[in-house]
């Protein structure tokens, strides 16, 4: 080297021991940090698909956490729904206690009142104090809200045709309703049963005109129980259908009459159920002198019918139907709706009704991604006295003193009908909370965690250091520096040769 002024040799150094360095540090960098890529120029690539990967984890790490917390809020739901069932339960003990009438005294009946009274008010307070922080949980605040619907309209006015509306779930984006289309394509019918009374003698063509030629007993049995009537000879069918619907509260029988073309005799009396669908029957039997013939006794023995439940649709699905009320369990909607009798027996010549669902509901966002297809909307219906019980107008409230159905009007058949319908709303609530809790919000949970797992293993090949690889970097970098530093030392120091030509 006789040149001084450029020492390619040293800029040759330097180059190797500035990589060098760079490899040292980045060794470093990764050994304290444990990551692989701790900037974008370590893996321009590998740093977009590991910050995708992480946003990805973050979601689904809400998402587990959202479900958890709605699992928290379903089950103070549930605790409150709970002692609500309790306490019916307690009520429907008193009603019975109360109806052995001859056991109890005026006081014990009075005090079963009292404490009546003091059960449906700790009801109307659970369902009003039952909360999560503020949110107020059994009160209806959770309820779905619609348009469309007025189950009060008068008759000739232009009704709906609907009795109830229960809106147990639906996936509807903010703004926006879901329209409900409701279609009768047949109708549901009573169990029916008719009889004749009247025709001839075995020995005479006197005509009876619908009257009764013996004494005759029959049976009559319903949904709600049995019931044994004796007739006189003679007896019409007016007086029949008189002593029939006298007891239709303990047998969901009702009887009608028709008495024929005037001076034919023929006379039929219809037996039928109070309630429609395959679940109502009507069973009659004479168990003396049946047949219409020679004794003229009621023209019917040993008969047991059932009725009809009709074809409904709903948005185009075919729903569940049980009388007079229909299901539907599709996948962005589910509900329950109570028709109007005209409706539902095809009475009414309108076969069609609609109403919008325009929000409400327990919105639940359990999914990474926001948006309608991620989130759970569940419907948690009212339970004060005003809205449990039978019907609109048979709710546990009556059984308050001085209203309809107190024990004091010894109204104690309907009065356990109604706390029975209050324990099946409860716990049809119940259990649809439960499944909720167990096949949406635990499932979800589980297939979360998985694919969080899944993720950040991913995540983790991209980003993270690989420590044995790194450390023996690391041992390569600090020989190779060092070997460099000792190379640009020599580097530096061969210009100095040129010393030795000037002598």
């Amino acid at each position: 080297m006789t040149r001084i002024n450029t020492n390619v040799q040293s800029l040759v150094a330097q180059r190797v021991l500035g990589n060098n360095n760079f490899a040292l540090t980045q060794s470093l960098d990764r050994l304290s940090t444990g990551l692989r890529i701790n900037s974008g120029r370590d893996d321009p690539a590998g740093l977009i698909a590991s910050e995708t990967l992480r946003a990805s984890t973050r979601a689904i790490s809400t998402a587990i956490d959202n479900a958890n917390r709605a699992d928290t809020i379903v089950a103070v739901a549930e605790g409150g729904l709970q002692e609500i069932s309790s306490l019916l339960l307690n009520l429907e003990n008193l009603i019975d206690q109360t109806a052995n009438e001859a056991g109890l005294t005026k006081e014990e009946v009075t005090a079963n009142q009292l404490q009546i009274d003091s059960i449906l008010a700790s009801i109307n307070r659970l369902s009003e104090q039952t909360a999560f922080g503020t949110r107020k949980l059994l009160n209806g605040n959770f309820d779905f809200s619609t348009s469309g619907v007025n189950v009060n309209e008068p008759t000739g006015a232009a009704l709906n045709h609907l009795s109830s509306v229960k809106i147990n779930a639906a996936k509807i984006a903010n703004g926006a309703f879901r329209q409900v289309t409701v279609n009768r394509v047949t109708a549901s019918q009573r169990a029916l049963v008719s009889a004749v009374l009247g025709g001839t003698t075995a020995t005479s063509t006197t005509v009876r005109n619908g009257t009764l030629g013996n004494t005759t007993t029959i049976q009559i049995r319903g949904e709600f129980g049995a019931e044994l009537l004796s007739f006189a000879s003679g007896t019409t069918a007016a007086d029949i259908v008189t002593a029939v619907n006298a007891r239709t509260d303990l047998t969901g029988v009702q009887a009608s009459a028709y008495l024929g073309t005037a001076g034919t005799g023929t006379a039929t009396v219809s037996f039928s159920s109070t309630s429609f669908g395959s679940n109502a029957f009507v069973s009659v039997s004479a168990l003396e002198n049946a047949g219409n013939a020679a004794g003229d006794a009621i023209g019917t023995s040993n008969v047991r019918l059932k009725g009809t439940d009709g074809t409904f649709t709903i948005n185009g699905t075919n729903a569940i139907v049980d009388g007079l009320t229909a299901s539907v369990r599709a996948g962005d909607i589910s509900l329950d709706l109570g028709f109007s009798q005209a409706f539902g027996d095809g009475t009414s010549a309108v076969s069609s009704t609609s109403f919008e669902v325009t929000g409400g509901g327990a919105r639940f966002a359990i999914a990474p991604t926001v948006g309608l297809a991620g989130l759970e909307a569940l419907g948690i219906s009212e339970v004060s006295t005003a809205k449990l019980g039978e019907s609109t107008q048979n709710v546990i409230a009556t059984l308050g003193s001085g209203l309809a159905n107190d024990l004091a009007s010894k109204n104690f058949t309907v009065a356990q009908r109604i706390v029975r319908a209050a324990i099946n709303d409860v716990a049809s609530l119940r259990g649809r909370l439960g499944g909720f809790q167990k096949d949406t919000l635990s499932t979800t949970i589980n297939s979360l965690q998985v694919a969080k797992e899944n993720i950040v293993a991913a995540e983790s090949a991209i980003r993270d250091a690989d420590f044995a690889v790194e450390t023996s970097n690391l041992t390569r970098a600090q020989i190779l520096v060092n070997a460099s530093t000792t190379t640009l030392q020599i580097a530096n120091s061969l210009t100095q040769n040129a010393l030795s030509l000037l002598g």
